[in-house]
């Protein structure tokens, strides 16, 4: 009995070994935000390293908006059936799809 404790024992060990619980982990809530001309704020960011998508949020809300890349004259344009945002260097504009209606431009950090 005393083996097979001692063999379980250094199974859980062994399997421990690549778990480090001092390792801080990556931030989950890496969020950029962006305050435009109209005070509105924007906070976004990338869905993975592709930077094909974009989550949005407005104000702070708790309502994500996922946004694929569009094609664009300039700049990166992302949309879904509501809203838009488009960037351009260190600028952004968010406007609302349906009614074209403005949220915000000159939107930057």
């Amino acid at each position: 009995m005393k083996g097979f404790i001692a063999v379980t024992a250094l199974a859980l060990l062994a399997g421990c070994s690549n778990f480090n619980l001092f390792t801080p982990a990556e931030p989950t809530d890496s969020w950029t935000s962006w305050t435009c001309d109209s005070q509105a704020k924007v906070l976004w960011r990338y869905t993975d390293a592709s930077r094909e998508a974009v989550d949005v949020r407005l104000g702070g809300a708790d309502q994500v908006y996922r946004l694929k890349q569009e094609q664009g004259a300039s700049g990166a344009l992302y949309s879904n059936d509501m809203l838009a945002f488009h960037m351009k260097g260190e600028e952004g504009l968010v406007y609302w799809v349906a009614t074209n209606d403005l949220i915000g431009r000159g939107c930057h950090l």
